[in-house]
């Protein structure tokens, strides 16, 4: 067979392409063509159709994403935003923390083991990237109908492909999500996050700048595992038979990634790289065409360099290979020798694939042959741009118009009592200690909060205890009856979130998991969760800093609920000033802080006692949120609370069954006057906490209260061993534990 070079490319306008199998449109092909003036080779096609992609190009958002930096809010602390390979905010004394959340949803329904362990590889490598060392791991993750035998094939191998990967890197996974819902069947949403830590002077952008300077390609040896990877899993819709394309998904070696991490810090230590950026969705396409495209020459690479593992490998093969550990480094000539003797130490093989020339084309040799020749800035952040037609479905004013507040409610103190049984025991909102348990959430020893608390949290500097912390939330259920409010609802959860720990709110990283950009109503869903997002993260002056955005999660016709999944970063200057959700000590006084309407569109209450969705999702105030939290991060520092969790899903009977059961003391609650037990309990209105305040600190906490204009209500007191709504039931802690604790082994026992 004769090598498809740029020479024989311009000789053979007519030889046919499989273009069509590779992802692209016919409109799309014919560009190429134009940007060459020639057809494209079998190379070249290769790298623009994963680059192309929408995992890659993010062609269908891109006109809705651009709000996120039209409505940026002014952030001192915003260091490196959207672009790179992650963001970067600045937390003080001079360090820097780099957070990130991205998605390895299909993978994972392929191959839920390996699509979530690499998921998990791929982001770590992200914040490495940046010139970080990362320091904690997260999970938010959704999954089918609990009780469906394929969710008993997918969740148990997505968690330990999780738990396998961190756990042999040695990062604590401190927090995450686990939901179910039927929408997710087809697709689970996999999305991981993580949090690295540097010193300003560390930090590292992907660009190839300095004719002359090597390229230089460490880390794992490239396979045929992953190849097409972004074009062909993550960027099409699955039919209806379910999974396949195995050979797509990478396969992934945590302790080989660990030698890339400490490989890789020593070699910034030494101060050895002008650039960098590692291999993930589409592989050498996207490291060299970006590291190109960013810097200020060209660049020229012998792709017969590259160590293999299976040597039958194609060219095209080896650029489309997203084989995993790799890494891309773009070294002075003098610290070369360097360099390779620091891979040599760890154990990492390294080579010179390439070096960074003086002119402006992407040159790739086999064999000494060309085989490409593109300008790399029409590969990488030229691709198309499609405004795709969006409306609003004609079902939503129906959905809508189904008010979940005449759903029949509980009437007396038995059927509440039954009912907070059930809610508690509920697949959501049951205890997710079967899953969290296999992840290790204190390695390293900074761990300061971790699962089931409100945000994670580590310490980053050992003798100042400055920290961060991180929430993710998202909620697909408010986001179906209303994506704008529905986005903003996440926003906000996630920020309270992080200030009921003591933390204060920097910056955003976000994942929004959609259904088909094809379909008219979910791109509408996806232009106003956007919309939304960036309207409340300018409200509440938290920067997005990057994230993801994962399309085609359907199977067939059905899409799942929108989900744009909020990852908010916050820090604290001494974390031993937290604010856990445990109810410690008998004694503290209870507050309701915020105001308790009736709401329960998508709550959790209509989905447990009448499968139910419709109405509309809680209202959002966002300076209610920016106020609620101030008061809780300064009752923190201040030590007027020694407790706080925030409302959300559940409402207050779920809060209070969390907090009562993690620190094993019950609570008399008394029904405040203008509401009902009910409301009281199961309302999901956003812009609410709990709180657990000492009684010498009770005057000065309501005085802050009542000077800011935060609505605080005491409700009761810790005491006794049960949870005791006064003149309705009373449930004891030990009957509660055991509804709440039995669920997920049950239902995969």
């Amino acid at each position: 067979m004769t090598l498809d070079t740029v020479k024989h490319a311009a000789e053979t306008p007519d030889t046919r392409l499989p273009w069509a199998e590779l992802g692209l449109k016919p409109d799309e092909y014919e560009r190429i063509v134009g940007i060459l003036g020639r057809r494209p080779t079998g190379a070249e096609l290769a790298m623009y159709s994963v680059m192309w992609s929408e995992h890659c190009s993010y062609k269908s958002s891109k006109v809705h994403l651009r709000q996120f930096g039209e409505k940026a809010p002014q952030s001192d602390a915003m260091l490196v935003g959207i672009g790179e390979n992650a963001g970067v905010v600045d937390v003080g004394q001079g360090y820097a923390v780099t957070f990130k959340v991205e998605s390895h949803n299909h993978p994972s329904y392929i191959e839920p083991y390996q699509g979530a362990a690499t998921g998990v590889g791929g982001i770590v490598r992200d914040i490495l990237a940046m010139g970080a060392r990362p320091v904690a791991v997260m999970d938010p993750l959704r999954f089918g109908a609990a009780d469906h035998p394929d969710t008993k094939r997918v969740l148990p191998g997505v968690v330990a492909g999780i738990g396998g990967y961190g756990n042999c890197l040695g990062l604590p996974n401190i927090g995450g999500e686990v939901v179910f819902d039927p929408c997710y069947q087809g697709n689970p949403l996999v999305n991981a996050l993580c949090v690295g830590v540097m010193k300003h002077e560390d930090i590292h952008l992907a660009k190839a700048s300095g004719t002359g300077n090597k390229v230089i390609l460490y880390g794992a040896r490239t396979g045929g595992d992953g190849i097409g990877g972004v074009s062909v899993l993550a960027s099409e819709t699955f039919d209806a038979t379910g999974p396949a394309k195995r050979p797509a998904v990478q396969v992934g070696d945590p302790f080989q990634e660990k030698l890339l991490i400490e490989c890789t810090l020593e070699i910034f230590a030494e101060k050895l790289v002008t650039g960098i950026q590692d291999l993930g969705g589409a592989g050498l396409s996207c490291a060299t065409s970006e590291l190109a495209s960013a810097g200020s020459g060209g660049m020229r690479v012998d792709l017969d360099s590259v160590p293999l593992r299976d040597s039958s490998l194609s060219p095209e093969e080896i650029l489309m290979s997203e084989s995993q550990e790799r890494m891309c480094a773009i070294v002075e000539p003098r610290h070369v020798d360097r360099f390779l003797e620091i891979c040599e130490k760890w154990d990492v093989i390294a080579t010179v694939i390439g070096e960074v020339t003086d002119g402006d084309r992407l040159e790739i040799y086999w064999h000494g042959e060309q085989i490409v020749d593109v300008p790399p800035r029409t590969v990488a952040h030229e691709g198309p741009v499609y405004e795709r037609p969006y409306a609003r479905p004609e079902w939503q004013d129906a959905l809508q118009a189904d008010d979940a507040g005449r759903l029949p409610r509980p009437a007396s103190g038995a059927e509440l009592r039954e009912t907070v049984l059930k809610l508690v025991s509920s697949p959501n909102q049951a205890s997710k200690e079967w899953i969290t348990s296999q992840y290790d959430r204190f390695v390293l020893g900074n761990t300061v909060l971790a699962q089931p608390e409100d945000s994670g949290m580590v310490r980053i500097d050992e003798e100042t205890d400055l920290g961060v912390a991180v929430a993710t939330d998202g909620n697909g259920r408010y986001a179906k009856l209303d994506p704008y409010t529905g986005a903003q609802l996440a926003l906000a959860e996630a920020y309270r979130n992080v200030a009921a720990t003591g933390a204060r709110p920097l910056a955003v990283s976000d994942c929004l998991n959609f259904g088909s950009p094809e379909d008219p109503a979910v791109m509408w869903q996806f232009a106003e969760a956007t919309r939304g997002l960036a309207d409340g993260c300018l409200a509440l002056g938290t920067p997005v800093t990057g994230g993801n955005v994962s399309l085609y999660n359907q199977t067939g016709e059905t899409a799942i609920h929108p989900t744009p999944v909020v990852a908010v970063l916050g820090v604290i200057d001494d974390v031993n000033r937290r604010t856990p959700i445990a109810f410690a000590e008998e004694g503290q006084l209870l507050y309701l802080l915020g105001d308790t309407r009736e709401e329960f569109g998508g709550s959790a209450w209509a989905q447990i006692a009448h499968d139910h969705l419709g109405g509309l999702p809680p209202a959002v105030d966002l300076d209610r949120e920016k106020l609620l939290g101030e008061i809780l991060i300064a009752a923190s520092r201040d030590g007027m609370i020694d407790a706080a969790h925030d409302l959300s899903d559940g409402g207050l009977a779920q809060a209070l069954t969390e907090s009562c059961l993690r620190g094993g003391n019950g609570a008399r609650v008394v029904v405040p006057d203008g509401l009902d037990a009910f409301t009281l309990l199961f309302s999901e209105s956003a812009g609410r906490a709990v709180v657990a305040v000492p009684r010498s600190e009770e005057l000065r906490f309501t005085d802050m209260c009542g000077a800011r204009g935060l609505p605080a209500t005491r409700i009761g007191v810790v005491d006794g061993d049960a949870l005791d709504v006064q003149g309705e039931f009373t449930l004891p802690l030990a009957e509660l534990r055991e509804a709440y604790e039995g669920t997920i082994p049950g239902l995969l026992r």
